[in-house]
């Protein structure tokens, strides 16, 4: 059984470059895949392998980042073809060079509080994360934003800022990172009362009984399983190889659907050429899989 560990942690770093060899080194040693991302706001990642290479890297990690939490998980297979450990001017981006969330968030809300909290009539409660990931999950009554990315948030607060008078502020994202840069983004904005779900829709399914959950559907994760589902078992869906989204069955069903070349979600979005490309990769892939 493979375990993936969900992490991230902001910290100051003061040169986090020359953190990233001998992480990598230690990870490649243990045979762990996956991403990690390193910058001066702290780390952020991914990462799967047998038990003993994750506990290797998470002991690794927490001697740089005293207070590092992270979520687990399983797979039958690893969900990674390959390690990747980067320097990123932020580890999550937003774009938005004043906010700090080691200055303030948002207050935390435990999975076991969130569905009192997230039933209150005066609590709004937003998505942070992007239109392909809410499409196929979310919570019961939350307002999705639509964004194509992280960096679009901002400028989607300002322009519907004005519906919120009054409102509590509840925000969730898929681990919890999104949240601590969007709830210090709120609260600088004049928001008075901002609330995020600590440690993310994972925690959620992981600690909170499926009988009780205000979740619908899966939640995207950033591997090769696609999705995760209540006690974060890997869900049903796969990805389009041509447009990067989320799939369910019956979009694999569709008429418009072709492996590694088109899903109904991008149909209309490439040319044949295009797509006369993406069936020749699907084709070199497909070779290079049948040679193991």
């Amino acid at each position: 059984m493979i375990t993936v560990a969900a992490l991230y942690h902001f910290t100051r770093l003061a040169d986090p470059a020359a953190l990233i060899p001998p992480l990598r080194a230690l990870a490649e040693a243990e045979g762990v895949r996956g991403t990690l991302l390193l910058a001066p706001e702290g780390v952020n990642g991914t990462i799967a392998g047998s038990r003993a290479g994750i506990d290797a890297v998470l002991a690794h990690l927490q001697t740089l980042c005293p207070g590092l939490e992270w979520t687990e998980s399983h797979a039958e297979t690893l969900p990674f073809k390959r390690l990747k450990v980067r320097l990123k001017r932020e580890i999550v981006t937003m774009g938005q060079p004043d906010v700090d969330p080691l200055a303030r968030v948002g207050h935390y809300v435990a999975p076991q509080d969130w569905n009192a909290l997230i039933s209150d009539p005066d609590v709004a409660v937003i998505d942070t994360r992007n239109a392909y990931e809410t499409a196929i999950g979310t919570f019961q009554g939350a307002i999705d934003p639509g964004t194509a990315s992280f960096r679009d948030f901002p400028a989607w607060w300002q322009q519907n800022r004005e519906r919120f008078t009054g409102k509590r502020i509840a925000m969730f994202c898929t681990g919890g990172i999104r949240c601590e840069k969007s709830t210090n983004y709120l609260l600088g904005q004049g928001v008075p009362e901002v609330f995020h779900l600590k440690g993310g829709i994972l925690k959620y399914l992981e600690e909170v009984p499926e009988a009780e959950s205000r979740w619908q559907g899966e939640c995207f994760v950033f591997d090769e399983r696609v999705s995760v589902g209540h006690g974060l078992v890997p869900g049903g869906h796969t990805t389009c190889h041509a447009c990067g989204d989320p799939l369910a069955g019956a979009d694999r069903a569709s008429p418009a659907y072709e492996p590694g070349v088109s899903c109904p979600r991008c149909i209309d979005r490439y040319s044949e050429a295009d797509r006369a490309r993406f069936r020749e990769r699907q084709r070199q892939m497909s070779e290079a899989a049948d040679r193991g």
